[in-house]
């Protein structure tokens, strides 16, 4: 099968080459700082980012214009005010830099092209009954060439990485998804994260889907002044991320935050896994054993249609569920806030989050401080966009997450 791109003696220079990084590809601390605040906050002058980090005038002039020269900054119009010289707004450029997120999951996989803002330039969709190593991997090559070719060469240059999201340990997945066990014990031996890297120019990044998607929220979403935040993901199977001091915490095996493990109550009191209750796959069966469309839940996202009485059910189940974990996260961690994000549509993601809300009243709390419950802001892309978010973060900002790249 044919590369996605040139392999990495004939391709463009690694976008992180093209400055004095060190071997890690680390950009300078002050500099991902900058950079940090200009995405944060928007268009920043040089007065704004020294009164906020503390450094001298003279110190963030010389950030400034060198990100400036580096095309990563664009210089607005002149503010003038009453005395003095005038202030320059400096704000981040789309095409200063692109990003890869593959999103494998157990019923579709999504490849997308961002830019420097998180704009999606480009998209690849493919849905499946269960999610086949060599299929995927196809899948991801031949997106990958055809994202390439909607690029100049110029924008070619500046992608600085491919970022993978997909569960960990796949082939325990066999029965839960429905797949022969031979077929799911083929993710044991392809390393999809090295497969692709050996195609590619630019480093290729891995992390646990629900994790990525958490990432999304911390970088594009509207998290806004929150520093310490438990997330949910809910898909095909239910998963989580925690932030904890504004940076997206992955432990030391990058499976920090598995909220779907979590032990809960069903609905007879019995202790399950919070994935067994609050999973999307868990109201596909629902729909499935009533003789209704399930497939729909995975190919229209956006719009599930009428699927009364069946989701109403599931979203009594679900909310139940995760309002136990919310409450049993929040005795160990103070959190701000729980996020809840899914595939989901949004109308259905905020009737979810109502009744999670509306579950926790029912909760002694003695002793805790709960959360505020909220809708996550990414939506159903949230995975992909996290995948695309590792290499973003790992070369550009400061602290926001943690993953595992290639060498």
């Amino acid at each position: 099968m044919e590369s996605a791109a040139p392999r990495a003696e004939t391709a463009p220079r690694d976008f992180g080459a093209r400055r004095g990084t060190n071997q890690s590809g680390m950009r300078d601390n002050n500099e991902r700082l900058v950079l940090s605040l200009v995405r944060q906050h928007g268009a920043l002058a040089k007065t704004d980012i020294a009164r906020i980090t503390g450094l001298s005038a003279q110190t963030i002039s010389v950030i400034m214009r060198e990100l400036e020269a580096e095309e990563l900054l664009l210089r607005g119009e002149p503010i003038r005010g009453k005395v003095g010289q005038p202030s320059i707004p400096m704000s981040l450029n789309p095409e200063g830099a692109f990003f890869l997120g593959l999103k494998i999951g157990r019923r579709s996989a999504d490849l997308v092209l961002i830019d420097f803002l998180g704009n999606i330039r480009g998209m690849a969709h493919s849905t499946y009954a269960y999610p086949d190593a060599h299929s995927t991997l196809a899948f991801a090559r031949s997106g990958i060439a055809d994202l390439f070719g909607r690029l100049d060469e110029a924008q070619r240059q500046r992608i600085a990485g491919l970022g993978i999201a997909m569960p960990f340990e796949l082939w325990n997945w066999a029965d839960a998804v429905g797949a022969p066990r031979s077929v799911m014990d083929e993710w044991r031996s392809i390393d999809i994260r090295a497969a692709l890297s050996a195609d590619l120019p630019f480093p290729v990044y891995l992390q646990n889907d629900a994790t990525a998607a958490c990432g999304a929220e911390l970088v594009f979403g509207q998290a806004g002044d929150l520093r310490n935040f438990v997330y949910f993901y809910v898909g095909a199977f239910i998963g989580g991320g925690i932030v904890l001091e504004g940076a997206l915490y992955a432990g030391p095996t990058g499976n920090a935050g598995a909220l779907g493990s979590m032990p809960v109550p069903d609905a007879r009191g019995r202790p399950v896994q919070l994935i067994d209750i609050a999973s999307i796959a868990v109201l596909e069966k629902a729909l499935i054993s009533a003789r209704r469309d399930g497939a729909i839940l995975w190919t229209s996202p956006e719009e599930w249609g009428d699927l009364s009485p069946h989701l109403e059910a599931w979203i009594d189940t679900a909310s139940a569920g995760l309002a136990y974990a919310i409450v049993a996260a929040s005795a160990v961690i103070d959190f701000e806030a729980a996020v809840i994000d899914g595939w989901m549509p949004k109308s259905v993601r905020a009737k979810l989050v109502e009744a999670v809300a509306l579950k926790l009243g029912q909760f002694d709390i003695e002793g805790i401080s709960l959360p505020v419950v909220r809708e996550g802001t990414v939506g159903i892309h949230a995975r992909a966009l996290g995948g695309a978010s590792l290499p973003l973060s790992d070369r550009f900002l400061v602290g926001q997450t943690a993953s595992f790249r290639s060498a």
